[in-house]
């Protein structure tokens, strides 16, 4: 099977981008299931009804979530209504679910959707969470696994990497916007520290550079804005898997001027 995941899509500009060029790459690319993360889909904060209508019907086939899942109201009952998730290490009691399991090309394949501890929200422990529900989707004969491991410090996304190399077909991080230059395929796993923003490129991390700079040079917090007119960009990883395994790997930075950056990910010796 080859699935592909796009992380975090930050609002109109972002989605317009998987509007323009999603499905295009998905027939040119011959991909078989797309994964995105949603939590800045709606004006940077959260996920409404119409904007995940219209995400969906781009060709996406589940969304992930973060820190911001619960920003918007519409996100209750999507989570019931739609292939909408949370991060799986919430507690048992919180509204949906981190894990779905979908058929794709005759197999298994389970999405997983996790969140880190550093400056995020109070959840339970995401690396405890992560051998449960793995070894609970093993003992079910689900072996094609994939993980959004939505976190802001490198180090817990590069030690959920040492935790589960081997056991998952691929693990990509998300949340901080700037994607980072370590895609590789370890012990059959891919792997990437953050996948980067799918929206505008040219300001701060997706959102017009004012009232960040404000804050930097001053302390004062403002309300963060989309910028109207901007730079945009696409950033997708395509993964082929075979047997549990990842076999290939490489990502695609899909600019609003029409060029593209291919890389492929490194594979590393035993």
């Amino acid at each position: 099977m080859r699935i592909a995941f796009i992380g975090d899509i930050v609002g109109q500009p972002g989605r317009n981008m998987i509007r323009d060029y999603l499905p295009k790459l998905i027939k040119d690319e011959n991909i078989d299931f797309v994964i995105a993360n949603y939590e800045n889909a709606s004006h940077g904060f959260g996920l409404t009804l119409k904007n995940c209508n219209e995400l969906f019907s781009y060709g996406i086939d589940v969304m992930s979530g973060g820190n911001h899942t619960w920003d918007k109201k519409d996100i209750l009952p999507l989570l019931d209504s739609h292939e909408i998730l949370r991060p799986h290490n919430y507690p048992s009691d919180v509204p949906g679910t981190g894990c779905k399991v979908y058929e794709v090309c005759g197999e298994k394949l389970a999405v997983l959707n996790l969140m880190g501890h550093y400056s995020m929200p109070y959840t339970d422990n995401a690396f405890r969470c992560a051998n449960e529900t793995i070894e609970n989707l093993n003992a079910a004969n689900i072996k094609n696994i994939f993980v959004d491991f939505h976190a802001e410090a490198t180090s817990e996304k590069r030690g959920m990497m040492m935790l589960l190399q081997g056991k998952v077909s691929g693990l990509i991080g998300t949340h901080t916007h700037v994607g980072t230059d370590d895609f590789q395929i370890s012990q059959g796993t891919a792997y990437l520290t953050d996948m980067g923003l799918t929206g505008c490129r040219d300001n701060v991390i997706g959102m017009d550079a004012k009232v960040p700079l404000k804050q930097f040079l001053t302390g004062l917090k403002g309300h963060y804005d989309i910028p109207k007119k901007c730079k945009k960009i696409l950033q997708i990883a395509v993964m082929d898997i075979e047997d549990s395994q990842c076999k290939a790997a490489f990502k695609i930075k899909q600019f609003c001027n029409g060029n593209v950056i291919k890389t492929d990910a490194w594979v590393e010796e035993d």
